[in-house]
């Protein structure tokens, strides 16, 4: 095990960072919906912490820690609700919002992470006497959250980047970019970091069926920093990984376990089987709060299984033949054995993961 501090981290992350896609109004929280990229940029409003619930649900904000960040807000505006119809702003009274957004998106663990973070604000502000000082007290604890993603995630950039030879050409999957995070991104923040540095000289990026991240986000978020990239076939990536183009294929996480193992979008097992088998490089790049040691390994990860209609339709129009029955799984769990480098904003570990990953909060 060895677990590289980030007190050398000294990367510039001021550039390629031009995008937001999640905005706290005060009395309303904005998101970009994502459902629409990249036709168009579309804004929705939420005021209400149960449609922010749902919002997370149909994927209009996804993204680990971006659903964490909205989740906190919700809460807030949960809180909001109470205090305009004169009800105390107390645990009892937002159960049963934290309990559904809880489960709005139930194989990350930014989200449940988040509700948790805001639950235990409340319980520090129960000796305020005052409901509005509570609401107040929970709107701070969620910027805090966005904040501390943000850096977070520049730090992480810096840390990938300087693990990667000059020159080098990834592989990525999903977005874990700026949509999927308060910003820069976690996998998609060591490629900016990288590009920026020389580190970087190609990008490759999946489709990322069914929902197309790869295809409409990722590209999109590249194609407006000007990073050189090159969309590939989900079916094209062993092939890829088999041609020697590639060096690293670098992925973000939903959950990682106390052993390492780590839940990702579907489709990243079978990319990192192949890049063990072809000698390139595995990196997972997620912040802390994605880290769950009380989960000991992969087996213990509930995998989210979606609405059927993902997997036989397209944008409302059938894709299948009439009658199809679809499996459709949208996280898979990656064996700790076949990653090379966990990066987080609090260090670089190797394998064997576990002590290093205990390790970070042990110190903290």
């Amino acid at each position: 095990m060895t677990l590289t501090p980030p007190a050398s981290c000294a990367a510039s992350t001021t550039s390629h960072d031009g995008i937001r896609a999640i905005e706290w109004a005060g009395d309303h929280l904005r998101l970009l919906d994502q459902r629409a990229l990249p036709q168009r940029e579309l804004w929705l409003e939420y005021r209400q912490a149960h449609d922010v619930a749902a919002a997370i649900s149909a994927l209009i904000v996804r993204g680990a820690p971006a659903i964490g960040v909205a989740g906190a807000y919700a809460v807030v505006l949960a809180a909001q609700a109470l205090l305009r119809a004169g009800q105390a702003v107390s645990l009892a009274n937002l159960a049963p919002d934290l309990e559904r957004l809880r489960e709005a998106r139930p194989t990350a663990v930014n989200l449940a992470a988040a509700v948790e973070r805001m639950r235990g604000c409340l319980e520090r502000a129960g000796a305020l006497t005052d409901d509005a000082a509570r609401v107040a007290a929970l709107e701070s604890e969620a910027r805090a959250l966005q904040s501390e993603d943000l850096a977070a995630n520049r730090r992480m950039g810096a840390l990938g980047a300087q693990r990667i030879r000059h020159g080098s050409s990834v592989l990525t999957v999903c977005n874990t970019g700026s949509l999927a995070t308060a910003g820069y991104g976690t996998a998609l923040g060591v490629i900016r970091a990288g590009y920026e540095s020389g580190a970087i000289s190609d990008v490759y990026a999946c489709e990322t069926r069914p929902w197309l991240q790869g295809a409409r986000l990722t590209m999109w978020e590249l194609n407006r920093d000007r990073i050189p990239a090159q969309l590939i076939a989900d079916a094209a990536g062993a092939h890829l990984l088999s041609t020697g183009r590639v060096q690293w294929l670098i992925a973000g996480a939903d959950r990682i376990c106390a052993n390492g193992d780590t839940a990702n979008k579907i489709g990243t097992c079978q990319l990192a089987i192949a890049a063990r088998y072809y000698g390139v490089k595995v990196m997972i790049v997620a912040s802390s709060t994605t880290i769950d040691l009380a989960t000991a390994s992969g087996a213990g990860i509930p995998i989210e299984l979606r609405d059927p209609r993902e997997l036989t339709e397209l944008a409302g129009q059938p894709t299948a033949a009439p009658g199809s029955r679809a499996f459709n799984p949208v996280f898979d769990v990656t064996p700790a054995a076949l990653i090379d480098l966990i990066v987080t904003e609090r260090g670089v570990i190797e394998a064997p993961f576990e002590p290093g990953l205990r390790g970070l909060f042990a110190s903290a």
